[in-house]
């Protein structure tokens, strides 16, 4: 059965509180809890990465439940020549249909909707390479370590 997911692409200061929560919640879960990797998934005073004024967060809702989620920084935020999309995350019970898939299709609009023409470059954990292939991701780098998980770098032209 598929179910009808409603996209919703929202600046942080747009987000309600509920919202807020409901991101926060699902990537505590996810990259948290499920993954074991104990990391500040909130930014620091420094790095104002899901407050920027240009930040684009990128919600996925089926049945009024929030079960997709991505974020994508301007250029200059994460890396300095590209956009960057990362907090790629599905909630475990929506995995299976093709809404990863979705989710990226959805977020890669957005880039090209608000970002027309950047390049754009993830940090990927690497056993995602292949999903990210198919979206038009190409490596860029050699295996590292983030947070003790392997990641490669990819670059989307």
């Amino acid at each position: 059965m598929i179910i009808k997911t409603n996209w919703q692409t929202k600046k942080f200061e747009q987000l309600s509180l509920n919202q807020l929560y409901d991101v926060l919640k699902l990537r505590v879960d996810v990259f948290v809890v499920e993954q074991t990797c104990f990391y500040p998934d909130l930014d620091g005073e420094k790095d104002l990465l899901d407050r920027h004024p240009q930040t684009l967060h990128l919600l996925g809702y089926q049945a009024e439940q929030l079960v997709a989620y991505l974020r994508i920084l301007p250029k200059g935020q994460n890396y300095p020549d590209n956009v960057s999309i990362g907090r790629v995350v599905t909630a475990p019970k929506a995995r299976g249909g093709g809404l990863g898939h979705q989710l990226m299709i959805e977020g890669l609009t957005m880039c090209q909707q608000y970002f027309p023409n950047e390049t754009i470059k993830i940090s990927a954990q690497q056993h995602l390479k292949d999903y990210y292939q198919k979206h038009g991701f190409i490596q860029v780098s050699e295996m590292y370590l983030e947070d003790d998980i392997p990641h490669i770098a990819m670059l989307r032209e």
